[in-house]
């Protein structure tokens, strides 16, 4: 009986893993075919699965796509935004936490009330902000009085999208350092100052190093939000500006009377390998953060 009771959760674990499994199966099996063979029995099995490192060659060789362009404006994009938000989100929280006033109250639930704005509520206004904030900081002219195009630009380029994450992504980030912050000992922080460390110091030489575990749930949480967002790229950089994200790029093989179906999901199986890779060496962080931060203090 002990044994059935232990073997039912596993398997229904195991069940759920399949469930979850089947889209990323039925990727990579028909990137492993031709447009035709995918419409004709999608869910057949490949004659070879070799075929899938033909689409994959002429994914990364397609003009359209710009693979190696678009993989390293993806990186900028994601590394630069989560580094932002651990920053912002670690001191905010730090400073909501060890302040004890109505005010800090107040403003801590401002944040957590602005987790559950849906986005669609706030895409158009984004845009038509960071329009706004170009247009009065004359960016767009003073690029090109000084000899550097377009660069210095909000939208379209990477301080826009960058900014438009950073302001996404950090009230559930001070949502979850608060909770693990209240764990750390406050006599950490008064040692510290004590022997005469600055507010500044204690943060980054005490109390940021033992945030680590929550750090690194941040920064796999939010990073693979950004390395797979497809709907806040494309309001903020355009489908056709110089800089396109992976997202952006595989959506270049869907045509208005044609998809080439072999190559978007060859596409898609790229746009996935690095962020399962980096997963997989991080995920212990996941749970032990999650837990620490809405268990503790």
């Amino acid at each position: 009986m002990r044994i059935l009771k232990k073997s039912i959760p596993e398997a229904i674990a195991i069940l759920i893993l399949l469930i979850y499994m089947i889209p990323f199966a039925l990727i990579l099996i028909n990137a492993s075919k031709s447009t035709v063979d995918i419409l004709r029995d999608p869910i057949a099995m490949p004659e070879s699965f070799t075929l899938i490192f033909k689409n994959i060659a002429e994914v990364y060789a397609s003009p359209n796509v710009q693979y190696p362009s678009a993989f390293m404006s993806s990186v900028i994009i994601t590394v630069i935004s989560c580094a932002l938000i651990v920053m912002i989100s670690s001191m905010a929280a730090w400073v909501l936490v060890r302040t004890k006033t109505k005010l800090s109250s107040a403003i801590f639930m401002m944040f957590v009330a602005a987790m559950v704005i849906p986005f669609q509520v706030v895409m158009f206004p984004l845009v038509s902000w960071l329009f706004q904030i170009e247009s009065f900081l004359g960016l767009r002219a003073i690029g090109r009085s000084i000899g550097v195009g377009d660069s210095l630009r909000i939208l379209y380029n990477y301080p826009g999208i960058i900014l438009a994450y950073m302001g996404f992504g950090t009230s559930l980030s001070i949502f979850l350092y608060h909770g693990f912050i209240k764990s750390v000992p406050l006599e950490l922080e008064e040692a510290a100052m004590i022997d005469g460390a600055s507010k500044s110091g204690t943060f980054f030489k005490i109390v940021f190093p033992i945030l680590k575990p929550i750090t690194m749930t941040v920064i796999i949480l939010n990073g693979i939000w950004i390395w797979n967002d497809f709907l806040l790229p494309m309001l903020v950089l355009g489908s056709f500006g110089g800089v396109q994200t992976l997202p952006l790029a595989v959506s270049s093989f869907v045509g208005s009377f044609s998809k080439k179906w072999d190559l978007i999901l060859a596409a898609a199986l790229m746009v996935m390998a690095p962020a399962i890779v980096v997963f997989l060496f991080l995920q212990k962080y996941i749970m032990k953060g999650m837990v620490d931060g809405s268990v503790k203090g």
